[in-house]
């Protein structure tokens, strides 16, 4: 199967896969800067629930690990077991020449099963993974075409989620959410007639979102959280912190400085090897 071709729809799990899966996800994150993954995944077989279906789901994906160093193959053809979405965050992480961070994808995936896990509404898991696409400027089309066959959207969902795909970049993602909100209705003074389109987002949501129009989108997921609780999208933890970079730059900066005075020794006639030497005691 090619890596882009199209996900297919899996369904809804029962709770305790969600929480395993989580389990899974977080463990592997903070493990696996010390240990392979191959090796993690047949350690924590044997700390996932063995009444759920994830520890024959870790040794298919052991497999495939152990024969094409990716996970994705495997989660691809298990559409009865992981969502597309989550198919899609772990393509975007092992694509070679991408720069999206293996361990932010885990931290992502983590936190998205607990949401599942903990009965997410479906626009507080749409705007999740919206955000999670991009603060990490992963590719939207794909991502929202993965997201369109997510078990947790019912057909009105996947309808809208599919023109929103079509029209994003034309039209703001706050306007797509207004007009499909209960406050849209209110403005317009249509409460008492039948919507003509399916209501997707309540009056709390419609409202934040014609706030923060011809805004950048992160005030609008901000708004969101801030007000209605929404879940947060983690974060790649900047390498650039005063803790990291300090030791990181005076390292380099000890480098150049041994690489110039070794071209200046040269261009002065020649480098005095005998100082490397070892002295005899």
């Amino acid at each position: 199967m090619k890596k882009d071709a199209p996900f297919h729809r899996t369904e809804v799990l029962p709770r305790e896969e969600y929480v395993e899966q989580a389990y899974l996800f977080k463990t592997l994150r903070e493990r696996m800067t010390s240990t392979a993954t191959q090796e993690l995944m047949l350690s924590l077989r044997h700390e996932i629930l063995a009444t759920t279906q994830l520890p024959m789901a870790m040794e298919f994906m052991y497999m495939e690990l152990k024969h094409s160093g990716e996970m994705t193959p495997a989660m691809r053809k298990m559409t009865h077991y992981f969502t597309p979405f989550q198919t899609y965050i772990m393509m975007e992480a092992e694509r070679e020449g991408g720069k999206f961070d293996f361990q932010t994808a885990l931290e992502i995936l983590e936190k998205e099963a607990s949401c599942r896990a903990n009965g997410m509404s479906r626009p507080g898991m749409f705007m999740y993974q919206l955000e999670a696409v991009s603060r990490n400027r992963l590719r939207y089309d794909m991502a929202l075409a993965a997201m369109a066959d997510d078990p947790i959207y019912n057909d009105d969902w996947r309808e809208w989620i599919l023109i929103v795909r079509r029209q994003l970049g034309i039209i703001e993602i706050a306007d797509l959410i207004y007009v499909r909100s209960e406050y849209y209705r209110i403005q317009k003074k249509i409460t008492l007639q039948p919507p003509e389109k399916p209501v997707l987002f309540g009056e709390k949501e419609g409202r934040i979102a014609l706030a923060t129009r011809r805004k950048d989108p992160v005030f609008l997921f901000s708004a969101l959280q801030r007000h209605l609780d929404y879940p947060t999208v983690p974060r790649r933890k900047s390498e650039e912190t005063e803790e990291f970079l300090l030791p990181k730059l005076l390292r380099t900066v000890d480098k150049l400085e041994a690489r110039v005075k070794l071209l200046e020794e040269e261009m002065r006639g020649g480098i005095d090897i005998t100082r490397f030497y070892v002295k005899e005691k």
